[in-house]
This record gives C-alpha cells, structure tokens and sequence, in this order.
C-alpha cells in the first residue's frame, strides 16, 4: 500500500494519525534524497570512468595508429598494404568513436547530474526547510498552549483576554503553516516521479545515442573490415606456402651450405682473422675481418668487424693481389694460416687464418694459391623438353584431367604417390610408349597422378616456362602499378616469350581457367590455382629466401595469366606498352570514413556482387569440413577491369563458412585493391534474398589510364543504362534512393570521383559507381 494523502482538514485535527501520515511522507523524501544522492556519487564515477577509458582508448588509437610492419624484400602484395593501412583505420575508427563517447559524457553532466542536483538542492531543499518552520512552529504552539492553559483564573480579565488573542494568533499561524507544509509535501511526491526520471531517461536517451552512432560506425566501416578479413587469410595462406619453402631451403643448406652458396660477383668471401704486428715487445693481435675477392680483378676487400663490440663496422680496405701463399705449421703457431701479398706492398705479406683446414683450402683455392682445391657442384640434368613428346604429355593429362576429374576435390592439390608419378612420368617421356599410355579410360592411373606427373614434368624443364630471362620484368608489375598496368604488363611480356614457351604456356592456362570456372565443386579457385603454379611456371633460377619471398608475386603473376587468359593469348599487346613500372608507386590507400557530424558525404561501403549464385537447398546444407582445401584463398590478382569470372562463385565449406571465387565481390574499384575478394565470408550475413540464382554479367569498372589519368571507356559509356546490383539509401537530397534491380536511364559519370548521374522514375540524382552494372 502506497502514501495515505495528507487532508488538509486534518491539520486542523493534528491528530496522531495525521502525524503518522506525515512522517511516512517524510521518510519517502528522505529515501528519495539519499537514493539522488547515490545516483549522483555514481553518475560522477560514471563520468570518471568515461573519461579514463576515453583516454586509454585514444592511446590505444595513437600506438596503433604509429605502427607500422615491415616486410621482407622489395616489395609488400596489395594484402600486406592494407593490412599495415588497417592499424590507421583501426586508429581512425577509435578516435570516432571517443568523440562519441565525449558527447555522451558531457550529455550525462548537462542532462543527468544537474538537473537532479537542482532537483535535490531546490525540490527536495525547499521541503526540508518547511518541516523545519513546521517542527519549530508546532514545538511553539503547543508550549504556548500548554503555557496559556497553566495560567491562573484570578488573572485580571484584561490579561486573560490578552492572552487569549495571543494563543489564537499563533494558532492560525501555526495552522497556515501546517496547510503549506503538507500542500509542499503531497506535490514533491508527485513532482519527483517526472523531474526525477527524466533525467534518467534523458542520460538512456544520450546512451542509446552513443550506441547507435557506434552501430552506424562499425557499419560504415563493415566494407573495410570484409576487405581486411580477406587480406589476412590470403596473407595467412601465402605464409604457409612460404614457409615451408622456406624450411626446405633451410634443411638443404644444413645438408651442404657449398652447394647452395649464393651467385654474386665475389668470387670468395667470408671471415678471417688478420694478423697485426705491433711494435717490440707488444708482439702481434689477431683481428676478425671479413673479406671479399674478386678473381677477375685479383682485388681483395676486407673490414674489421666484431660482434662482441656491437657489431661495429671498421674502415674497408682495398688491394690487389699479387700472390697466396700457404704457411706450414712450423713457421708460426697457429693453424691454419695463409700469406698474402699486395701489389702496392711487395715484400710485406699479410698472415691471414681461416676457421677451418676446409675453409682455408676453399680460400686456397679462390686465390689460386699453391694448395688450390676444386670444388665439385652437383650438376642435375633433366630430359624434360618443350619438344613434340612435351606437348603430346601434357596435352593427354589436360585431356584426362579436364574428361574425368575436374570437379574433383582439391584438383592439383591433392598429390600422388611418388613412385606411381615417377611410372606414368617415365612411360610418357619415352616416345615408344608415350602414345600407349590411355589417360582418359584406363583406372591405372588416378586422377590425382596424372596431374601430379603433369606438375613435375613442368618442374623438370631445364628453364620454366616463362624463361628466368623475363622471371624478374614478370615480378615488377605484380609489385606495383594499377590493376589494368599489371595486366599490360603480363600481356606486353607473354609476347616475349619463346613461341613454344607460349604456346605451351596458353594451352596450360587455358585448362587452369577451365578448372577455376568449376570451383563450385572441386574448390580450386583463381588464387589456389595461382599457389600451385606460380612456382612452377616461374621458378626462380637461384633459390634463395629473398626469391621465396618472390613467391606470393609469381602467384599474383599466375592468377592474371588465367583470369585474362582470353586477352592476353588472343590479342596482340599494345606496341606503345613497354613504359618501365616504377617501383615506388603503390596503389593507393583505402579511403578514410569521414564522421556524419562534418557534414560531409560518407564514402559508402563498397557493394558485394552476389550476381552468379546457383545455391538449392542441398548446397546450403553439404560439404562437410574435411572436404575443404588447405589454404583455400580466392583470387589475388583480379587485375583486369573486365575478368573472367567463374559462373558458380559460391562454394560451400560447411554450415557456418564459404568459400567464394573470384566472381563473388567485383573489384574494390580505384580505392580497394582489386585483388581483395572475400575467400572466407561467414560473418558476411548475407540475406537470403540476395542469394537468388541469377547469370547477369559482373559489372564493367573502369580504371585511370596510366598516360592520361582519365577514364578511358567514359565515352563508350556515357548516355546508357544501368541496372542497380545493390540496394542503396539516400544520404543527401542530390542522392538517388533504390533497390536492387532498379534500371537507370541516361547514366553518366558524375564530375565527383567514384559517383554517376543517372534518372530513376524520373528523378535525376547521384548514384554510387561500384553500386550499378551498365547494361
């Protein structure tokens, strides 16, 4: 049961009752002042809080944003680009968050904690104030009346009459003042359930707010964070092919680090200790130097250097050799010790000791000197040719592959067994059986062997096929330069190739185009493919770490060759090409989000292409995990304006994750890489409405020409129509509202970067360009 209301006849009464009334009134209020006055010791440790945490996030924000990975070798992919750029978005999108959360600190002072102070101070003060007058006023009549009625009878009636208008008088003042107080107290009991929760709703208001401005943050980041998602697992695939090169190379130098010694002009180089001689009687030092020779030159270089002296560099110095010595045991006492003897010194050799007896006989050796021993290199001879058997090999195990086994799982992936590759290799290099050898119907040999021994006949060519000539002018492009100058560049040096090495070359890639258009079912997209030969077709000639770094590049190279192998095969190369790629330009940044608040129109999230899907009900629900690919990554290239998409995009690892080929999102436009297409997409949420089965064709991007940095497919273009493949709201009146579907008349490019001009039901307005596909 609630408050009994406070008549005001009974303060007439004052009957215990009515005092009982009263100070149950009072004790709510009271109640009420002390859980404002909690509230407000908490809003304030609310407001500390915030602010702590403001400020720990904006550091956090400042340390990301002044980070930066570095790469080994010359170059970083577009994946390791953006992936250093995310620390700067990340950065970006933690400090528009914190001046969110400003807002809302200072909204929780203006909209909580004072006008609950004022509430308390003049509200529930007020009230506090009129009990005392009340309490004071109530101990005064009562006294006086207890004072008056103990007066004596005998008084003169002048006195007692006197005494009587006194006691009355205060009486009605008493009575006034009892009339006000519960008048005061029944209206600050309905007033503090609006000026108290108010307030609080006000504070929730700002709060929801907050949140909400977070929501439309991490929404308008959402297309970043997609792209940044396929970056890293096409960088965490690449990592793992890389590593175990790596590993490999590493346990063949622990086998025999001669064998695999780096090529460079020095004919010898490495440590020795060279002997000081210092005045009598301090006798001589040895001091750790490293030397370089050049036969050719006869020039010996050496350094003092000492790692136990941090590593510090000393002067170089130069001379020409005149002639090596070996010194016997007998004339000093150390081992292993040689003398040298420089042209502009004769007379003066100079004692040198190496680390081993080997190692001074390979010094020996280099510097002709009278001990001089050969050092044998394996030599590995192959049979392998680009000759008439060649081509009949890996046209039959296309021919096989492409009749029994191109949908199946894992297609060049999955290897087979050594010695049954090595079999079917030796019977088809061998022109008496090669054509005796049935691929298509025999169950002899398993899918699996056939492109195994395809794979290794490759590898066993005395030169790849895109020659090691060209391996580094094929490396440029994939390092830097736009999409469609990578894809002139591949095209410009395709053509340079040896005949039969193009020839092979196109039969090949024609084949791997034809495996990636079946991904939907054995799971090799563009970019697998791209990991499985790029090291194949351009090995490099010397196997180093540096060159396995090369390894991701090769694979961009590869994934070009299939993705525009229609071009690049079957048209001739633009003859004005071969413009030197520098290698400082980089494609550019992804584009910052500018805050709602600037007033500023917001460069959308990029729109995701679901234009190829053919999903039934049984595709959403199969494919178990261990059917997935190891490092599956969609392509990386995706270099041209106008690729060859796969017509089945959509593979389905298992209920929660997808796997989705290059078809799947269109280019990132001129701000995303073009390579960065979505390989794992589960937390896409993709509605499933947009999953309907439909062929249209991918959208045609156009990119700056690199001579002239216009667009040069804006004539062919401007004046046609246009269909919308994604849905888009307005942000601004000149901004054109539509669904997915919706068909645009007289589209043009718009003078703003990245926006069209088109007509809707009329309407004339802006529209997104990654937003629309030109029919």
């Amino acid at each position: 049961m609630g408050l009994q209301p406070l008549e005001f006849s009974d303060c007439y009464l004052d009957s215990p009752w009515f005092r009982e009334r009263v100070r149950a009134h009072e004790a709510e209020l009271e109640k009420t002042n002390k859980f404002i006055k909690e509230l407000l010791k908490d809003g304030k440790n609310l407001i500390a809080a915030t602010k702590n945490l403001s400020a720990a996030q904006r550091k956090f924000a400042h340390s990301l944003r002044d980070f930066k990975f570095e790469f080994i070798g010359d170059a970083e992919t577009d994946d390791e680009r953006y992936i250093d750029a995310s620390l700067h978005e990340f950065s970006n999108f933690l400090k528009n968050l914190e001046e969110q959360r400003e807002i809302l600190a200072l909204s929780v002072t203006e909209t909580l904690i004072k006008p609950l102070e004022r509430f308390r101070k003049e509200q529930l003060g007020a009230v506090k104030e009129e009990k005392k007058k009340f309490d004071k006023e109530t101990e005064k009549n009562y006294s006086l009346l207890e004072k008056h009625l103990n007066l004596s009878a005998k008084k003169k009636e002048l006195q007692l009459q006197e005494a009587d208008n006194q006691v009355e008088q205060n009486r009605k003042h008493f009575y006034e003042l009892s009339l006000e107080y519960v008048c005061k107290l029944q209206e600050i009991q309905e007033r503090k359930k609006f000026e108290c929760v108010e307030p609080v709703l006000s504070f929730f208001q700002g709060l929801f707010t907050f949140y909400h401005q977070g929501y439309e943050l991490a929404k308008d980041f959402s297309h970043y964070k997609m792209a940044l998602q396929i970056n890293i697992q096409n960088t965490r695939n690449r990592f793992e092919g890389t590593r175990s090169e790596v590993e490999e190379l590493m346990n063949k130098i622990r086998r025999n680090p001669q064998e695999h010694k780096r090529a460079n002009h020095f004919t010898m180089e490495g440590y020795l200790y060279v002997q000081e001689k210092r005045p009598a009687p301090f006798g001589s030092s040895w001091v750790k130097h490293y030397c370089m020779y050049r036969k050719e030159t006869k020039k010996f270089s050496m350094i003092p250097f000492e790692h136990r002296s941090g590593g510090k560099v000393g002067d170089a110095e130069l001379f020409v050799l005149t002639y090596c010595t070996k010194r016997n045991a007998d004339t000093i006492d150390r081992r292993f010790c040689f003398d040298l003897e420089a042209s502009d010194r004769p007379g003066v050799p100079v004692t040198m000791q190496a680390f081993s007896e080997e190692d001074r006989k390979l010094w020996m050796e280099a510097l002709d000197g009278k001990e001089a021993v050969s050092i044998i290199f394996k030599t590995f001879f192959y049979s392998a040719q680009l000759d008439k058997i060649g081509f009949t090999i890996i046209k039959k195990c296309i021919s096989a592959v492409e009749t029994r086994g191109i949908n199946d799982q894992g297609l060049y992936r999955v290897v087979g067994v050594s010695s049954k590759v090595q079999r079917l290799l030796s019977l088809l290099m061998d022109s008496k059986t090669c054509n005796e050898v049935d691929l298509e119907n025999s169950v002899d040999w398993e899918v699996k062997t056939i492109t195994s021994a395809m794979k290794q006949y490759l590898r066993s060519l005395p030169e790849p096929l895109m020659t090691y000539e060209l391996h580094g002018e094929f490396i440029i492009p994939a390092k830097s330069g736009s999409p469609e100058s990578r894809v002139n560049a591949v095209h410009f040096l395709v053509h340079k190739l040896p005949e039969k090495n193009k020839e092979m070359l196109e039969i090949l890639v024609k084949h791997l185009a034809n495996v990636s258009k079946h991904a939907k079912k054995n799971l090799m997209t563009v970019a697998n493919l791209g990991v499985v030969f790029g090291p194949t077709l351009m090995r490099p000639q010397e196997e180093t770490v540096a060159a396995i770094m090369d390894l991701k590049f090769q694979n961009i190279v590869v994934e070009i060759l299939i993705e525009n192998h229609e071009k690049i095969f079957k048209t001739l190369p633009d003859a004005t090409f071969p413009e030197p790629i520098s290698m400082s330009v980089s494609p550019p940044n992804a584009p910052p989000r500018q805050s709602r608040r600037q007033g500023q129109r917001i460069k959308r999230p990029l729109a995701v292409y679901n234009l190829c899907l053919e999903l039934d009900d049984a595709d959403s629900h199969s494919s178990p995990r261990e059917d997935t690919p190891t490092g599956s990554m969609d392509s990386l290239s995706s270099q041209s304006p106008t690729p060859a998409f796969s017509s089945s995009p959509l593979e389905l690892l298992d209920e929660n994750h997808l796997i989705m080929d290059s078809g799947d999102l269109a280019g990132w436009t001129a701000n995303l890489p073009a390579q960065s297409r979505p390989s794992m997409v589960s937390w896409m949420n993709i509605p499933s409405a947009n999953l309907a089965a439909t062929d249209a064709a991918l959208p045609t991007f156009f990119f700056p020409s690199p001579a002239t940095g216009t667009d040069r497919a804006v004539e062919s273009v401007a004046h046609r129509k246009a269909r919308a493949v994604y849905p888009c709201e307005a942000e601004h009146s000149s901004e054109l509202s539509f669904q997915i579907g919706a068909i645009f008349e007289d589209v043009q490019f718009s003078r703003e970067p990245g926006w069209l001009e088109g007509t809707l039901d009329g309407k004339r307005g802006l529209i997104p360009q990654n937003y629309v596909q030109f029919l």
